[in-house]
């Protein structure tokens, strides 16, 4: 997947899940199923997992490459990146990460600031992989906290799955 693709499905996701939320009865924000996060709680988690990829790569690339190291080997696609992340979840079940431990509850009135906020985190990390090159994207790595040290490119498509994975949650098991 290119970048002007990855930046496409960013967007195009981010776009469906902030009109499928809003277009939702106030109450979704709220709505949390037992033993699950509420809509606004996932919401905060995609905030939260994408920070430190905007942070990331707001640092030069030489500065990756020595904190993490590179690739020794070619990037995933997209279905193989995809389907990694759906099995080392299910791997995972009963795994507590970072993302997920002490989650902020939220209410209906701070919604519109998280959709903003992630709105604006998608913006900024389309704006900054806009001139990556792609030899940049398949040899430095970043750390994933469930699949591991994986290749910049695809991070970036993991991250534009994300919010497509937590999209078909709420609308399979919140409505």
């Amino acid at each position: 997947m290119e970048i002007n693709e990855i930046q496409s499905l960013l967007k195009t996701n981010e776009t469906v899940l902030i009109n499928f939320i809003s277009s939702q009865d106030s109450s979704f924000w709220e709505k949390t199923p037992e033993g699950k996060w509420s809509t606004g709680q996932h919401v905060i988690h995609l905030v939260q997992s994408t920070k430190p990829l905007v942070r990331a790569l707001g640092l030069p690339n030489f500065i990756l490459k020595w904190k993490f190291g590179t690739s020794n080997r070619p990037s995933r696609t997209f279905l193989e990146t995809t389907n990694r992340y759906e099995e080392k979840l299910t791997q995972a079940k009963g795994f507590v990460s970072r993302f997920s431990a002490n989650m902020p509850t939220t209410s209906v009135s701070d919604s519109q600031n998280w959709l903003e906020t992630f709105s604006k985190l998608n913006n900024k990390l389309n704006r900054k992989i806009a001139n990556l090159s792609s030899k940049h994207l398949d040899t430095i790595i970043l750390p994933h906290p469930l699949m591991g040290k994986i290749t910049l490119r695809e991070i970036l498509m993991w991250n534009a799955y994300h919010t497509e994975h937590h999209l078909h949650v709420l609308k399979n098991k919140y409505l």
